[in-house]
């Protein structure tokens, strides 16, 4: 079929569902937490299902349960994939491929509130929707109005999607390349338009324009926000971005050390670590040497990052520094009331106390992340007899939204050998990795749909 006509049918399709469900107006408008939850949760299986249509009509990726895995990674900037031939496919399908990357970054729904011409006149109801898309333990509005809100997110987004194409652009890059790198790491996705992803331009230059951005896009935007305000004290004295930077600087120096025999020379080994350990822990999953063949200290210290994730408020994955920060807090609190029963220990980030609300639901948040990691781990140990490390990383990768693994899901591997039923397991682990859980979960619980 004609490349054209298979992106012209789903948008004439999309036209026509959006057109029906626009005439059949509900008469109860209200969005509170469940309900934006399940919105959330619905749009984006469905935008998945019509974003796969390209792939399955133009006969790129044949196959359903592969045409919606590739697109569901795509969207939710996880950039796992079952093709074993990225090149061979037309820049028409490579450039929606990396598109959809740009479009899940920031989040469908909060696009939908940037532009929606009266999503002011509802701003407390789509609050509710935001917090289902946002990633983070707290999320909160900027300026007063939701569509405001969403329109400096936004503008911020675009602002350094354009940056980074430039500094490709002058590094020599061909413009359909920077395109759908910067696409990449804008939403922190990693797809790549070479099989051996950015390892193929052999630039230094190109390697550490991409490796910086990606560390800008794993910092909460609100902080950009702030530095446009020319509010510098509380972007400095931020809690989660002196633990972030630290974290980082401190795994890329284990790593470092580690594979000091494998790059010799300080700057070529800073070049591969820092872009290894920035591409994981920022969940975006790019790669510019197989890391599946260091040693083993280098691999435990990147599925460690694997699960801890970006900042909230960005566009990466994993379970985020704000809440292993929390976590770690708690732990300590809890630890000085076992030595000292009737003391009060008040947890502060940034000066502020932090409600017990918040404290309670990043415990619950965890507790529910492992479970899923578990549940998952187990069926796909069920289905595929592969090798431990194979499929807990699988799991972990998709679930945080970074794509490759180790083992046969490495940097040089792919999902394709997962069989049909597995790869809709990890689908359903990247969707809610993105959407933190549980509007994916309680679309599956009987009780979200019963009347009260």
């Amino acid at each position: 079929m004609n490349y054209l006509i298979a992106f012209l049918i789903p948008i004439v399709l999309l036209i026509a569902f959006g057109s029906v469900l626009a005439y059949r107006m509900p008469q109860k408008r209200d969005i509170y937490a469940k309900e934006g939850f399940v919105v959330v949760g619905l749009s984006w299986i469905f935008l998945s299902v019509f974003g796969a249509m390209p792939f399955l009509l133009s006969g790129a990726i044949p196959h359903f349960c592969d045409a919606l895995f590739e697109t569901v990674s795509g969207f939710t900037t996880t950039g796992a994939s079952i093709l074993t031939d990225i090149e061979s496919l037309p820049r028409s399908v490579l450039f929606w491929r990396s598109f959809t990357h740009w479009i899940g970054g920031m989040g469908v729904l909060v696009f939908t509130m940037a532009v929606l011409p009266k999503s002011n006149e509802h701003s407390v109801r789509l609050m509710h929707v935001m917090r289902a898309e946002v990633p983070g333990p707290v999320v909160g509005k900027l300026v007063s109005r939701v569509k405001s809100t969403a329109r400096i997110l936004y503008g911020i987004y675009i602002a350094l999607t354009l940056l980074e194409t430039v500094r490709l652009l002058a590094g020599g890059m061909p413009l359909f390349d920077a395109l759908c790198n910067t696409f990449g790491t804008a939403g922190t996705g990693g797809f790549c338009i070479w099989n051996d992803s950015i390892a193929h331009y052999h630039s230094a230059y190109a390697d550490m324009v991409i490796g910086v951005f990606m560390l800008l896009f794993s910092l909460n935007f609100n902080l950009y926000f702030l530095l446009l305000l020319r509010q510098f004290r509380p972007v400095f004295k931020n809690s989660e971005l002196r633990w972030f930077l630290s974290i980082v600087a401190v795994a890329t120096a284990a790593v470092m050390i580690d594979v000091r025999h494998l790059y010799p020379g300080f700057f070529t080994n800073f070049r591969y670590s820092f872009f290894q350990v920035i591409s994981v822990t920022s969940t975006t999953g790019f790669a510019t040497a197989d890391f599946n063949q260091w040693p083993i200290l280098s691999k435990t210290v990147l599925v460690l990052l694997m699960f801890m994730g970006a900042c909230a408020g960005s566009t990466g994955g994993g379970l985020k520094v704000g809440r292993i920060m929390l976590l770690v807090k708690t732990f300590v609190r809890e630890v000085r009331l076992m030595l000292h029963p009737r003391s009060v220990h008040v947890i502060r980030t940034d000066g502020k106390r932090v409600d017990e609300e918040t404290v309670r639901g990043t415990a619950s948040y965890f507790i529910t992340y492992m479970l899923l990691f578990a549940g998952s781990f187990l069926l796909l140990a069920i289905l595929d007899d592969y090798d431990m490390v194979t499929n807990a990383t699988a799991v972990s990768a998709c679930m945080n939204n970074i794509g490759p693994g180790l083992e046969i899901v490495g940097p040089t591997g792919n999902y394709s050998l997962f069989c049909d039923a597995s790869k809709l397991i990890l689908t359903l682990d990247m969707l809610a990795g993105r959407l933190e859980l549980f509007p994916i979960l309680m679309i599956f619980a009987p009780t979200t749909w019963k009347k009260h």
